[in-house]
């Protein structure tokens, strides 16, 4: 292949196929306008205000005190494995040997080794739209092809077995959901998800779930497939330390996977990064433990009652989210009212209220023009200050005709 006037040898197909974040875009004008002395209210960025707690400095340091800075196994600090195992007992009853745990670089290094491992080129991914970016991205890496399901608030937008039966074609692989979902924050109820696998297992493909933000779920028990497809083994999980566990910058996740589907992840941890990093791993020890699990339930407590206040707050100002979600921390707004284009929307409000938010168009295609997503990863009280801002510059824009969903 010829390369352009700008690229003087030649760049993979796969590589230029893959799309930036837009939210990056928002980031950038944010932070130089902050640059410029404004007051800007950060609602775009994915991850907790919190800092990482202290049990984890401290772990880390006893660590690096006692020089244990070297490589650990690819599938992750044996202690870590077993710490891990206890905890799907304990938190949510579900019974996951650790030697069906691996430790990865953060969990889109998870998502990535599972996919490397299951697909061909040609062979099928379903999953929803909207979804998080780097599920097709990963997917169009790998050559394989994407379906993408239009879902609507209809079903929380969520896909569901129905909406597996409809959609399904031969050749399919794997299906991938999120429960909580990033952007929707919304979840797959359990008895769904147990029905969706053990379709999807009659068929012969595996169902992927990213349960990144299982433990952020509020006004119900944080649950785990895995405490209710023991009889499976089609049922793959991704999870992270970053979200629930407040480690974004620690870079460190996992994955669950079957027995017989180990080895082969092995082996491409040993080919693609050796193993995670080392002192995370001693840093996560600690956040296992009551000490540390009882904070983050108290932060959890706090990210419920922001996200309350938010909804009140929009209600009151009359551009309320049509779901109320069941956990994450993000609401997925349907702003048609007042625009069809999130991106220029979402600057033009930047630029005039100092709000940062990201453009549904970062997760899909499906009305994804129509959407944004507030993350309230804020205080309260900054919280309700973004919708005063918010609605003091959705009064001054004449609505557009009503659109249909």
């Amino acid at each position: 292949m010829k390369s352009s006037s700008s690229e003087p040898y030649p760049i993979a197909d796969t590589a230029r196929q893959i799309q930036p974040f837009h939210v990056m875009k928002i980031l950038g004008e944010a932070k130089a306008l902050e640059a410029q002395g404004r007051d800007i209210i950060h609602m775009e960025i994915g991850e907790p205000d919190f800092s990482s707690l202290p049990q984890v400095h401290d772990a880390v340091q006893q660590a690096m005190n006692a020089e244990q800075t070297h490589y650990t196994p690819t599938l992750g600090l044996p202690e870590l494995r077993t710490a891990l195992s206890d905890f799907y007992q304990n938190f949510y009853g579900a019974e996951v040997p650790s030697e069906r745990i691996m430790l990865t670089p953060g969990s889109s290094s998870g998502l990535q080794l599972l996919l490397t491992a299951l697909l061909n080129p040609k062979d099928k991914v379903l999953m929803p739209d909207p979804a998080y970016p780097c599920n097709r991205e990963f997917v169009r890496l790998l050559q394989g092809q994407l379906i993408s399901v239009p879902v609507t608030e209809s079903t929380r937008y969520q896909l569901t077995l129905s909406s597996l039966k409809s959609h399904w074609q031969d050749g399919i692989k794997v299906v991938m959901v999120a429960s909580p979902s990033n952007p929707t924050g919304t979840v797959i109820e359990a008895d769904e998800l147990v029905a969706m696998a053990e379709f999807a297992a009659q068929k012969g493909a595996y169902l992927l779930v990213d349960e990144i933000y299982q433990g952020l779920v509020y006004d119900r028990p944080a649950e785990s497939i895995l405490s209710r497809c023991a009889h499976l083994e089609n049922v793959l999980v991704i999870n992270s330390f970053s979200k629930f566990f407040c480690m974004t910058g620690w870079r460190l996740g996992w994955l669950v996977a079957p027995d017989f589907l180990i080895p082969t992840l092995e082996r491409l941890g040993q080919n693609l990064f050796l193993s995670a990093p080392t002192l995370s791993q001693y840093g996560a020890l600690a956040v296992l433990k009551p000490d540390a699990l009882a904070e983050l339930e108290r932060r959890r407590q706090t990210f419920q009652q922001r996200r309350d206040a938010l909804m009140d707050a929009m209600q009151s100002a009359g551009f309320a989210p049509r779901l109320c979600p069941d956990g994450a921390f993000y609401l997925y707004w349907d702003i048609s009212a007042f625009s069809d284009d999130a991106e220029a929307f979402c600057l033009e409000l930047l630029h005039e209220t100092g709000v940062a938010l990201t453009p549904g168009t970062d997760f899909g295609d499906y009305r994804a023009k129509q959407h944004v997503r507030l993350a309230y990863t804020n205080d309260e009280a900054t919280l309700l200050r973004a919708v005063d801002k918010l609605k003091g510059a959705l009064l001054k824009r004449a609505p557009l005709s009503d659109t249909p969903n």
